[in-house]
This record gives structure tokens, C-alpha cells and sequence, in this order.
């Protein structure tokens, strides 16, 4: 075993035993996890765009990140969006007056941009992960709103080993040679399998267990888009590295890269899974 993947195995068990616990503890806990996250990949999207001249309004973005999933959370327990609304509204002028002091030579319209989308993209997309723990029958159910967010996570990790596995065994034709020059095609259909199948799978296993059952058409559905969109945001977050001329958004985690780098798949994921537990009525 090499000493990378040595590495990569020491940060990533105490890592998952780490997020399961959070997940378990739920409410602000896992809001302020989330937003920890979300700053620190925020961080990473402004350290890419400064690598292409953009200079973007990085204490109010930052600020952003770490606001949207406690945000989150306050809205799920008080069910008043109107005051965040408000809030996200002086942000966004607060953003533009102060680009409005900097002047037109320091590209105002990429900076405000990126500073929008850095704070929405690392943060804003996570935060769905508390749409799913804290659905409506969270409180009656704790155990049930923990298994059903641990399903995209889970469907995410086999789709990713399962296309890593089939495209290394059977190799092929190139997915996207020009952003993400390993992936092919034999591997995307392996992920696609592979997070089927392990739907299907946790399906009976897991969620029967705990009174929250998907019929097969429903597991499928989650497997299927669940390994699609994973595979999505994995290759959109190497079009912003290929852009910098970076292989990794940072070397803040060991072995894996950046925030970016190791939750790319989850911004995707989150809201579609999101998405579709809300339309099965279950989240």
C-alpha cells in the first residue's frame, strides 16, 4: 500500500466517524459544521479566482458562508424565511458598495460574481443536508432522519469507488479528456452501477429498519440520479481547477486535497437528493 493511500485512509475513517456523529447530533451542531465547511470551501473557490486576476469581496463572502447554513437551521425550527431574506438583501448591497470603493479597475462585476457564487456554491448547497435530517418527522424519528441523509452520502462514496474501480480495470474511451483527463466513460457507467445497486441495497437493509420505506422505483430513482449528479459535480469543480492550473483547490486535508476537492460530488448531490425526498414526502 502506498504512503498517499496510507494517508488518505487515516484522515478519511476518523473523518466518516466524525461526520456520522454530527449527523446523529444534528441541529446546531451540524449547522455549525456545515458552516465551517462552507467557509473553508468558499475560501478555496476566491483562492482559484485570484489565481485568474480576480480579487473578490472575501470578508463579506466568507461572513456569507458561514451565515447560510445556521440560517438554515433558524428557518427550520421558526419556519419565517422573511428575515433572512432581508439579511441576504444588505448583504448583497453591502457586496456592491464596496465594490463600488474599489473602482472599476478591479473588475467589480467578476469580483461581485465570484463572491456571490463562492459563498452559494462551498456553503449554500451543503446546507440542504439540514433540509434532509430536519425534515418534518425528524423529532418523532431521529433515528430514520439520520438514515435517510446518510443514503446520498453513502450512494456518493460507492458510486466514486465503483467508478475509480471500473475505470482503472477497464480504462477506454475519455468522459470529459479536457477537464478531468482520467475519468471515462467505463467508469461512469461503473459509478452509475455501483450507486444503484447500493440503493437498492440500503434500501431493506437500513431504512426498513427504522420505519422509512422506499419502494424499489424510489431507490432506483435516488441511485440513479444520486450517481449522476455526483459524477456532474465532480467533473464542474475540475473545470474551475483547470482554469486556476491547479490539480487541487488546496492541500488543507492530507492525501485528499481540498474541501473542494473531497465534497465537489456533495454539492450536487444534496439538493437533488434534497429534491426528491421532498417529492417521495418523506423530507
Amino acid at each position: 500500500m502506498s504512503r498517499n493511500l496510507l494517508v488518505r485512509v487515516a484522515v478519511a475513517v476518523p473523518a466518516i466517524a466524525a461526520s456520522v456523529v454530527v449527523l446523529w447530533l444534528g441541529g446546531w451542531v451540524l449547522a455549525t459544521a456545515l458552516a465551517l465547511l462552507g467557509v473553508l470551501g468558499t475560501r478555496e473557490v476566491y483562492d482559484l479566482a485570484r489565481r485568474d486576476g480576480i480579487e473578490p469581496l472575501e470578508n463579506l463572502g466568507l461572513a456569507a458562508a458561514a451565515v447560510g447554513p445556521l440560517a438554515t437551521f433558524w428557518v427550520k425550527g421558526y419556519a419565517d424565511w422573511e428575515p433572512v431574506l432581508y439579511v441576504g438583501a444588505l448583504w448583497l448591497l453591502a457586496v456592491m458598495v464596496l465594490a463600488m470603493a474599489r473602482g472599476p479597475a478591479r473588475r467589480p462585476l467578476s469580483a461581485v460574481a465570484v463572491t456571490v457564487f463562492g459563498s452559494l456554491y462551498a456553503s449554500a448547497l451543503l446546507a440542504f443536508t439540514i433540509a434532509i435530517r430536519h425534515g418534518p418527522h425528524a423529532d418523532a424519528h431521529p433515528r430514520g432522519s439520520v438514515a435517510l441523509v446518510l443514503l446520498p452520502l453513502i450512494v456518493t462514496w460507492v458510486c466514486d469507488t465503483s467508478a475509480m474501480a471500473a475505470g482503472t480495470l477497464i480504462g477506454g474511451p475519455k468522459l470529459a479528456p479536457v477537464l478531468s483527463p482520467r475519468k471515462t466513460w467505463a467508469g461512469a457507467v461503473g459509478g452509475l452501477v455501483g450507486g444503484l445497486v447500493a440503493a437498492l441495497v440500503y434500501g431493506p437493509l437500513v431504512l426498513d429498519r427504522v420505519a422509512l420505506r422506499l419502494d424499489v422505483l424510489q431507490l432506483a430513482t435516488v441511485g440513479v440520479v444520486v450517481a449522476v449528479t455526483a459524477q456532474v459535480g465532480d467533473v464542474a469543480e475540475s473545470l474551475f481547477k483547470r482554469e486556476a492550473g491547479v490539480k487541487d483547490s488546496s492541500s488543507l486535508i492530507p492525501g485528499h486535497g481540498g474541501v473542494l476537492d473531497r465534497l465537489d460530488s456533495l454539492y450536487f448531490v444534496m439538493p437533488a437528493s434534497a429534491a426528491l425526498f421532498r417529492l417521495f414526502g418523506i423530507a
